[in-house]
């Protein structure tokens, strides 16, 4: 209770209303699986033979569905959260937490993002639709509501939604869902767990003042070091799923898998946890951005 309230007391930085509502629809996570969501539908319209231009109702209707379901999965996971968010420094000056926006008027954006979401996906195919409405239901019940607070194994449950927008993009283009779709599916499902771990390392007290059993919460920084490694490992056989985007794809690939884990090992010897997961944290941001952006450049070549 003492954690709680310091928390709540803290002064909390003014923003304006835009900024409020981009806090509340996570446009960082908006804009991000944007990205691979857009390779999914430029790698099957690539694939399928169809042209970008002649395709663009498409690609809109993708692009805007898509992310108004993410937004307004965001929103209920804000909902949800309003009561732990005010014990996490990084949480607490969400408007859900100030009070500047009413829980009912957030429950209605999300519900009406995801609504006006399903509707432009509909424009595209049923699978891509369906896909988008399980990942929301994964991310908001599934992992929110369910696992996020009793299962140290949250983080990997977590990581099915992320791992659904670039299906969603391939499947607004062709819903038979070919092998590359699901090989873009297994690399966001396994960068998830070391990305969001390095993130757990660095905010490990104020996941611990609220609650939520993550790895290094339970089982300390040691086990969640393994864990991100094996992780990561696991990653370096994925992209050879992909031989149709060419040789230097996939000596890239290999490139940003061993610079990684280089990464790790360069930043374990300052022997500082907190700077180890910082790297890596900010590795995987951009390992995730170079490599979606590279499976389209390739294409261009």
């Amino acid at each position: 209770m003492a954690n709680s309230r310091a928390y709540t007391e803290a002064p909390v930085e003014k923003t304006s209303a835009w900024k409020d509502f981009l806090a509340l629809i996570k446009i960082g996570i908006v804009n991000s699986n944007l990205i691979t969501i857009f390779t999914g539908l430029w790698l099957a319209l690539h694939f399928s033979g169809e042209r970008f231009l002649l395709n663009i109702d498409t690609i809109l209707y993708t692009l805007a569905g898509a992310a108004l379901i993410i937004a307004g999965s965001c929103a209920l996971n804000n909902y949800i959260d309003r009561d732990i968010d005010p014990l996490m420094e990084r949480t607490k000056g969400r408007p859900t937490v100030t009070g500047k926006v009413t829980p009912k008027k957030v429950a209605f954006l999300g519900f009406g993002f995801i609504g006006l979401g399903t509707l432009a996906l509909l424009m595209t195919t049923i699978t891509a639709t369906v896909i988008a409405l399980v990942g929301a239901f994964s991310y908001v019940v599934v992992y929110t509501m369910w696992s996020k607070r009793r299962l140290v194994s949250n983080t990997v449950i977590g990581s099915f939604s992320g791992a659904v927008p670039p299906l969603i993009g391939w499947a607004a283009v062709d819903p038979s869902l070919d092998i590359m779709a699901w090989s873009l599916f297994l690399i966001m499902f396994f960068w998830q767990p070391p990305h969001f771990y390095a993130l757990a390392i660095r905010r490990v007290e104020e996941y611990r003042a609220a609650g939520i059993p993550m790895l290094p919460v339970v089982k300390g920084f040691e086990v969640t070091k393994k864990h991100t490694y094996a992780w990561v490992i696991a990653l370096f056989p994925l992209p050879f799923l992909l031989t149709s985007l060419g040789t230097p794809f996939l000596i890239l690939a290999t490139l940003l898998n061993i610079g990684w884990v280089a990464t790790g090992i360069y930043a374990s010897r300052k022997k500082d946890e907190l700077k180890w997961a910082t790297a890596m944290f900010v590795y995987s941001l951009q390992y995730m951005t170079i490599l979606f952006v590279a499976m389209v450049l390739v294409t261009l070549i």
